[in-house]
């Protein structure tokens, strides 16, 4: 977490199993964070696809919706840390998101009715 005046931010991974790779992905964002300061809405690319034979291999920075909104506030005694959700996504859908924005790429994820868990989702662009 980079903290500032008693908040920071702390990035959450949902995944289908526990396995130590997680681990370093989620190091791997840390690392990122520390130079590129995500926030809502940004994307990073992770070099390699998030599980094996999936064709995820980027990140959005998003809402916590697969566990609802309590989890993206977590008191802390002097200030706040914000917890956002690191979706995996496709290139295609970074791509549609730079072209059409967030919230068009988050409605054909509803539409589309992802599994964000699934590692052998399609892409829905």
């Amino acid at each position: 977490m980079v903290e500032k005046n008693g908040h920071g931010l702390e990035f959450a991974l949902t995944a289908p199993a526990g396995d130590v790779s997680f681990v370093d992905l989620l190091a791997k964002i840390a690392y990122y964070h520390a130079g590129h300061h995500l926030d809502l809405e940004h994307s990073m690319p992770i070099g390699e696809p998030w599980m094996p034979g999936s064709s995820c291999d980027h990140l959005l920075i998003s809402l916590p919706y697969m566990h609802g909104p309590d989890l993206e506030r977590c008191p802390l005694p002097n200030g706040h840390a914000r917890i956002l959700w690191a979706l995996p996504v496709t290139a295609a859908e970074i791509a549609y998101r730079r072209e059409h924005g967030h919230e068009a790429l988050e409605q054909l994820f509803d539409e589309h009715e992802i599994e964000p868990t699934d590692p052998k989702r399609a892409s829905v662009v």
